[in-house]
């Protein structure tokens, strides 16, 4: 007699949706927005695909412009006129009113600030709209209001100065200029923050809390103590009035998923592995991770770090993947290791390929506009206050 899996094990082998999705077989149309391209999307096989990328970057010639964030693959990075942060990409768009079409190859909130600080006349192109940012997801605008409705039932709203990291979205963003607060990037996190001092008593730090209290404890002299984290998904954040009365950094409960897996035991298992090794971390890790390592320090921080060791000098970096497999590529004369054992690639970062790169350029070639990124103009103008706050700090 035969029986089933399911008569044995009392489970149903056949494959569920998401099963599918996981394996790549299927695709969910509400949270892989992008995934099905108009057209045709050429197969990643295709051995002409640089060579389409080459002719429709020439055709195109000066109406487009290609940003490369750094966590880009290198088949993208290749064609990229510009590399850097998300900050420096957006404001190297605006330096080129002459090009008609922006191809932001990174994720969404990216294309977002580089169309807000763009003309009306220039189209940003995100090249997969699914290509996202788990962090910036993690503050939404409705969660956002009601942690200001809580600083407010608290008594402190008035003297909290909003900071919003630039990996936001727009909506937080412009949250952030209504407020009266500036954006930051990892670079002048501190800078901000002493602003933010000198305006107000309290800081709501969105949404990476690891850079929040990072910046304020390691480089402004703060203490942990100082810092309680709001969680949008508790009541009142899970905390209480008094606790609110009584911090000065209320960090956001957000992290980045990639800088996030780095933990105290990374840094003390490279350290057992490769004596001598520099230990440099980005400041979106853990405080932990931060307090162990030798130095820290934003994207661009890492590269130029890089670039000025000493040959034969050994570093084990604590970024995403894409950066420091190139990095290690690029100094030869290096020991250059990724921090963790366990590789990780930013996932949403790695969805702008060559193919989804080719199927936008030839596109463009052919008059058609795809995945154009807009702000609408009630938010781009709040979220632009707060981006020139941040530009006009010295």
């Amino acid at each position: 007699m035969t029986t089933t899996i399911t008569e044995t094990y009392g489970v149903d082998p056949t494959p569920t949706p998401l099963a599918l999705l996981l394996l790549g077989r299927e695709a969910d149309p509400n949270s892989e927005r992008g995934v099905e391209c108009p057209g045709d999307l050429p197969p990643a096989s295709d051995p002409n695909l640089v060579e389409r990328a080459r002719a429709a970057k020439a055709t195109l010639g000066d109406r487009v412009f290609i940003l490369g964030h750094h966590y880009q693959r290198d088949e993208v990075i290749e064609f990229a006129d510009v590399t850097g942060d998300s900050f420096k990409l957006a404001r190297d768009a605006a330096a080129r009113p002459e090009a008609e079409y922006i191809v932001f190859c990174g994720v969404h909130f990216m294309a977002e600030s580089a169309d807000i600080l763009t003309t009306a006349a220039q189209q940003v192109i995100l090249p997969d709209l699914a290509a996202g940012c788990s962090m910036a997801d993690m503050a939404t605008a409705e969660q956002v209001a009601e942690c200001w409705d809580a600083l407010a039932d608290a008594g402190i709203a008035d003297v909290t100065v909003p900071v919003s990291y630039m990996n936001s979205s727009a909506d937080i963003k412009a949250f952030t200029g209504r407020h009266g607060g500036t954006i930051c990037t990892s670079s002048n996190a501190k800078r901000a923050l002493e602003w933010a001092f000198e305006q107000g008593e309290k800081v709501l730090f969105l949404p990476d809390q690891h850079l929040g209290r990072n910046t304020a404890v390691r480089d402004m002299g703060l203490s942990l103590d100082d810092c309680v984290v709001y969680n949008p998904h508790k009541p009142n954040g899970g905390l209480t009035a008094e606790q609110l009365r009584d911090a000065k950094m209320i960090l956001w409960r957000g992290h980045c998923s990639v800088h996030g897996r780095f933990s105290l035991d990374s840094v003390n298992d490279v350290r057992a592995r490769i004596p001598g090794v520099n230990v440099l971390v980005h400041p979106e890790c853990k405080h932990e991770v931060v307090a162990a390592a030798d130095m820290v320090g934003s994207t661009e921080y890492i590269i130029k770090a890089l670039d000025a060791a000493e040959p034969g000098s050994k570093w084990a970096i604590g970024t995403e993947l894409n950066l420091v497999r190139r990095l290690a590529k690029a100094h030869p004369d290096k020991e250059i290791v990724f921090l963790d054992r366990a590789v990780c690639f930013c996932s949403t970062m790695n969805r702008i390929d060559l193919p989804h790169l080719v199927w936008a350029l030839e596109s463009l070639v052919e008059g058609r506009v795809p995945n154009v990124i807009t702000v609408d103009p009630e938010t781009e103008k709040h979220a632009k206050a707060a981006l020139d706050r941040m530009l006009a700090l010295p």
